[in-house]
């Protein structure tokens, strides 16, 4: 056997180590040395010291020892006390007793009764043992706890107490006849005083409790106020046995009324030793006292500052959530009490605040109001502190919600340190729910363990991109995350605030389709055919479902996706279904002309018509009509059977299978014939082929992939720039881009990893490519590598360096070219000395735009969402005073919308991401929604899932008249579901009645000057409030006229004197004439405005052709934009337009012309496989059912 194989291997090092410490002999002959560590603390006084002092349980234990051991002997002196009797006999042990009689008349004290006590020989023994015991635990204490320096050991008070409460009964023991000595033992209790305190910090710091600060004060007071009555009925009681021979009980009865200042005298001491006694305490009791009051009140502040805590017993009996938060506003505060306590199963859950800073004036007068000082709890600590989360219960909440401070300067710190909170939640209490909400995107990937994460980057740009091509998102997914039951605004005259305040009530809602009565009908059917006839029926609306194997939700999955009992699906509605009444037996009456709305609760609309149940159904063909000849494939065509004579056209029912000849999607990967563009032969651009695919480069950890019109080569850096040309291009502006669409302007500071959601919703693969608008990123500073890295592999995306303040900058970036522009907030200006004042830069701006460019859609962000009084503002518009006084009349009835009725809002101008706040609180009911909303914005793409966009009414299309046609139609011939309206009406904003302006005799028009009197066809008509359809009657601008700025102080002048004529019969009339001289000089304004201008493009070397002002708009344009909202008419006060959405109308709801239908249409690609074989002969006759429309460019 080789010398490997007889190789002994060592023993692992765990033996080894056995080994030695069970001195293995092997190890004797070593040259080792064994080291005992510690040596010292296995010393007796060591480990005497460890057990009486350092270990916190045991010395606790001997703490308590000693507190009982006080408490007996002040319990044995008061029996002694009672068991003596003066009377009988006074003297020492074995002595012969005299008695004593009090005489008040003599001076002279007798200290006999003073000196001497009757002690049982019984109670003498226990006592002698409570003091040896005392006694040699106090000599132990000081030995163990000597450092050289014996007098500071005995100059101490304890000990000196100890000494004279326990040596007279040590000697008692060798020199009997001293057994009756008097001895206070009742100055034990001050003793028993110290061990108490003493025992109580030993016992928090044993159990890790550093909030009872309060609660050891408040003891200590306590303990200090007994001690002093004890003292003193004790010292009188035995003082006055040479006097009137006091009980203990009047004794007692004396101190009280003494030390609470009331003093009867009915009880007074008789001797001056007494008396000195009482002097004495009264003078303890001035100084010690106030002392220990000044220290609890100091701690009652500090508590008041810190919140206290959440008691264990109120956490285990009670529900709560924890809301932590860098600093908390008020704000932010009533935003989420509002919006948590909206629900009626959240009324019996307590919120306990956690935030390090100390409580906002305005935060503690509100937590002061009853409704909310029940349930409320404000805790100053940190949550990266255990004893803080611990203070908080944080291990027994319901959910923990951490919100990031988004007015902080440094956004990237504000999240590190949400994510550091939510880290230490994660470690203290990994079974909490946690509702995260953070700042960067980038940052996202860090808090993905939690359970619902809302990244305010992401869904601002994205709702932003949105608001580009479906006017007022930002509104609607407002409304749609925000608790209300539609009560806002029902007291209003305004027709549309009551309609608009009603729909605003809609929520989304989850029920399980086998448990609902809205939908459990439609089992086996398809989701199109239920969601029409619920709508129908019930007036909900069905928008999505999820399967009960999957957890993916699927918005409008098609008609092909058949309806199963165990399906959940998701419905806007008022109200959920548990909290309806079903009232069957008005079925039938309201089917016969009264619609689908009966009652008080019905919404208002333009006239009542005949029900869509009675909708013409007969002599229609089982598939959707199609549009011929010159229809041109319009989905909302009348239909040819039905369309002639006085019979109202038909519509198609809807299937309750689909069929595959009649509804079939184009395959947007594989024909490519909607995007051909067809260059006209003026055109010198070429043609740039765009594929479909998904982004190669992701600026960030987390993002969603979609599939996007793509480069089929990424382009270069230098080519992203818009003004600047490179070797690739010469173009230095967009004039010379030559864009078929308009142009969408985004400003921002810098070029976050968020910009990047702004892109991609608008190159999603549903958007038709001939669609497509150019984006043009205006940037305050130059954007990284890894920024341009990402987007440019994106079709017609550009960048330009400047700001939106400058003039330049805008008109170089092809501003006047431009469709909407997007100003987002500045980080820098977030945080302002005053709070309000963080919007201040970027309102002014944007009202100069407005006054610069008043055809141009400009969506604003702000930092405070009540800045938006401010917007478009007009210092003499009375509608906006009613307004302003109807919002604060919704904010006194308890809205949590109370802003909603402002027209900026209402129009969808206007965004505040701290509006979105409230979508991580519903979460915690509904924990869909977070999923939802992420669906509607593009964030997220589910395959199978639809997509949220929107499409216009024409005049050609009221043949449909009702929103419950319009969905049928829609659901039969392009299975798409549509879930709200965003109107725009013409609307006369005026504090005067309308008697007075029409018993007016003034009457100026144009046509009385003969100079102007050619501009007389588009001034002529005015659209006003009556109009039955809107405002869609033909009007115009008289400042088309070149004369007009040169004959208007002429025109002036003759409205002063027509004026004049009739001041004494009408004074009305003369506040008109001043509005109408007034809008002249306005005119006079946006001239002098457009030529600052042109000029400035001229400096710069831009052509100025495509320059529009309002005086250069022809009447089409101009009311073109007023339908859409865009233009807000500053020429006159007292007419103008304004827009609104409607969620989820009702069915008989009438349709008016420039009305934008809000539709969530089905995945394109969710069924090419299946419908593969008839693809070609269903597209050409069905394309434009799959082609997204635009609000511009689209007929539906």
């Amino acid at each position: 056997m080789s010398d490997l194989d007889t190789e002994v291997l060592p023993l692992p090092p765990r033996y080894r180590f056995r080994d030695l410490l069970l001195g293995d002999q092997s190890f004797q002959n070593d040259d080792r040395v064994q080291v005992e560590f510690y040596v010292n603390e296995n010393t007796f006084k060591e480990r005497l010291k460890l057990f009486f002092i350092k270990n916190q349980r045991s010395s606790l234990r001997i703490r308590l020892f000693n507190f009982s051991l006080k408490l007996l002997t002040c319990l044995l002196y008061i029996i002694r006390v009672l068991l003596d009797n003066p009377a009988l006999g006074i003297g020492c042990w074995g002595c012969v007793k005299q008695k004593y009689t009090f005489n008040g008349s003599s001076s002279e004290i007798n200290w006999a009764p003073i000196l001497w006590v009757e002690r049982k020989m019984a109670l003498w023994a226990i006592q002698v043992i409570v003091a040896t015991i005392s006694f040699l635990e106090t000599m132990l204490l000081i030995y163990l706890s000597y450092k050289g320096n014996i007098w500071e050991q005995i100059i101490r008070v304890s000990f000196i107490l100890e000494m004279v409460n326990t040596l007279p009964f040590i000697i008692t023991i060798f020199w009997p006849p001293l057994r009756n000595l008097f001895i206070p033992v009742f100055l034990n209790c001050w003793l028993a005083k110290h061990a108490l305190e003493n025992m109580i910090n030993d016992f928090h710091r044993a159990i890790l409790r550093t909030q009872s600060a309060m609660f050891n004060q408040v003891l200590i007071l306590f303990c200090t106020l007994l001690c002093l009555v004890f003292t003193g009925t004790c010292g009188i009681q035995h003082l006055e046995r040479a006097g009137e021979n006091l009980n203990l009980l009047t004794s007692f009865y004396f101190c009280i009324v003494t030390f609470s200042t009331v003093g009867y005298g009915d009880v007074t001491p008789k001797i001056w030793p007494s008396q000195f006694l009482v002097v004495i305490m009264i003078g303890v009791a001035l100084v010690v006292l106030p002392l220990q009051f000044e220290e609890l009140v100091y701690l009652w502040m500090e508590r008041q500052k810190s919140g206290g805590n959440y008691s264990r017993h109120r956490a285990q009996t009670e529900k709560h959530v924890v809301l932590c938060v860098s600093s908390l506003k008020i704000d932010l505060l009533m935003d989420f009490l509002n919006e948590f306590y909206a629900h009626p199963r959240l009324q019996d859950y307590y919120v306990v605040i956690l935030c390090p800073t100390e409580m906002d004036v305005q935060v503690r007068r509100v937590l002061q109001i009853p409704l909310w000082s029940q349930r409320v709890i404000y805790l100053q600590g940190s949550a990266l502190k255990d004893q803080d989360l611990m203070r908080a219960k944080m291990d027994n909440g319901e959910a923990c919600f951490i919100l990031s401070s988004r007015n902080e300067v440094d956004r990237t710190a504000a999240d590190h340190q949400t994510i550091l909170r939510a880290w230490a939640v994660k470690d203290f209490a990994p079974n909490c729910p946690l509702y995260v909400q953070i700042l960067k995107p980038e940052n996202k990937f860090h808090v993905k363990f939690a359970d619902h994460v809302v990244c305010e980057e992401e869904c601002k740009y994205a709702m932003l991109a949105l608001n580009c091509i479906c006017p007022a998102t930002s509104t609607l997914i407002t409304l749609l995350v925000h608790t209300s039951r539609g009560q806002e605004g029902q007291e209003s005259p305004e027709q549309w605030q009551r309609m608009y305040g009603r729909c605003s009530g809609n929520e989304v809602y989850h029920i399980r389709m086998g448990d609902s009565k809205f939908f459990r009908e439609y089992e086996g059917k398809s989701f199109t055919y239920a969601a029409f006839h619920a709508h129908k029926k019930y007036g909900v609306c069905l928008m999505g479902l999820k399967r009960e194997d999957d957890k993916s939700i699927l918005l409008n999955p098609g008609p092909r996706h058949i309806l199963a009992a165990s399906d959940t699906c998701f419905y806007i509605n008022i109200t959920k279904e548990e909290n309806s009444a079903f009232i069957f037996k008005q079925e039938e009456k309201q089917k016969k002309g009264q619609g689908l709305y009966e009652g008080p609760s019905r919404l208002p609309v333009h006239s009542i018509i005949a029900s869509m149940v009675a909708m013409d159904l007969q002599n229609t063909e089982c598939r959707p009509s199609q549009s011929g000849g010159g229809g041109g494939g319009n989905k909302l065509m009348v239909p040819t059977e039905n369309g002639s004579g006085s019979r109202r056209p038909s519509i198609a029912p809807v299937l309750e299978l689909a069929d595959s000849s009649t509804l079939l999607p184009c395959d947007l990967l594989s024909d490519q014939s909607e995007d051909e563009v067809t260059p006209s032969d003026d055109e010198g651009l070429s043609v740039v082929e765009y594929v479909k695919g998904y982004p190669p480069n992701s600026p960030y950890i987390g993002s969603s992939p979609t599939l996007c019109h793509l480069l089929p080569v990424k382009a270069p850096f230098c080519c992203l720039r818009l003004d600047k040309g490179c070797k690739h291009n010469s173009y230095e502006d967009a004039k010379a881009y030559g864009f078929k669409n308009k142009l969408i302007i985004v400003s921002a500071e810098t070029a976050g990893n968020g910009l990047y959601n702004f892109i991609v919703p608008l190159r999603a693969y549903y958007r038709s490519r001939k669609e497509l608008n150019p984006i043009v990123l205006l940037l305050d500073n130059k954007p990284d590598h890894h920024f341009l890295e990402a987007i440019c592999c994106f079709p017609m995306v550009y960048y330009m360096e400047g700001s939106v303040d400058n003039l330049d900058s805008l008109l170089q970036c092809g501003i006047i070219y431009a469709d909407n522009l997007v100003v987002v907030d500045k980080e820098s200006t977030m945080s302002a000395e005053e709070d309000y004042m963080a919007d201040a830069k970027t309102i002014v701006n944007v009202q100069t735009m407005f006054r610069l460019f008043p055809s141009l859609s400009i969506t604003t962000e702000l930092t405070h969402p009540s800045n938006m009084r401010f917007m478009q503002f007009r210092a003499k518009d009375s509608y906006s005073l009613a307004l302003s006084k109807l919002e604060k009349r919704e904010r006194e009835n308890g809205s949590n919308l109370a802003f909603m009725f402002r027209l900026p809002f209402a129009a969808g101008r206007v965004f505040s991401i701290s509006m979105l706040d409230t979508l991580l609180y519903q979460s915690f009911v509904k924990d869909y929604m977070i999923s939802i909303t992420r669906l509607l914005l593009g964030l997220d793409t589910t395959p199978g899932s639809g997509y949220l966009c929107a499409m216009k009414i024409t005049e050609d299309d009221l043949w449909i008249r009702t929103y419950g046609r319009l969905f049928q139609k829609l659901c039969s011939s392009s299975a798409e579901i549509p879930i709200g309206i965003y109107r725009t009406e013409c609307h006369v904003f005026t504090s005067e009645p309308h008697d007075l302006r029409a018993q007016s005799q003034v009457s100026v028009n144009v046509e009385d000057r003969e100079d102007t009197r050619e501009v007389k066809g588009p001034w002529g008509t005015r659209a006003g409030p009556g109009s039955g359809h809107g405002c869609h009657t033909s009007s115009g601008d008289p400042a088309e006229h070149p004369l007009l700025r040169r004959k208007s102080l002429q025109w002036a002048r003759k409205l002063s004197r027509r004026g004049t004529k009739h001041t004494g019969k009408v004074p009305a009339a003369t506040e008109w004439v001043n509005q109408q001289r007034l809008s002249l000089y306005r005119r006079s304004e946006r001239q002098e405005l457009s030529e600052l201008v042109k000029n400035r493009m001229k400096h710069l070397g831009l052509p100025t052709t495509g320059y529009e002002d309002v005086a250069n708009l022809t009447a089409s344009d101009v009311m073109n934009r007023v339908n859409l909202g865009y233009l807000q008419d500053e020429m006159n006060d007292q007419q103008n337009t304004l827009s609104y959405v409607l969620i989820n109308p009702p069915p008989d709801t009438r349709l008016e012309p420039n009305d934008i239908v809000y539709l969530i249409r089905s995945d394109p690609l969710a069924h090419v496989a299946s419908s593969s074989q008839s693809r070609k002969s269903s597209c050409s006759n069905k394309l434009s059912s799959c082609n997204p429309e635009t609000r511009d460019e689209t007929q539906l």
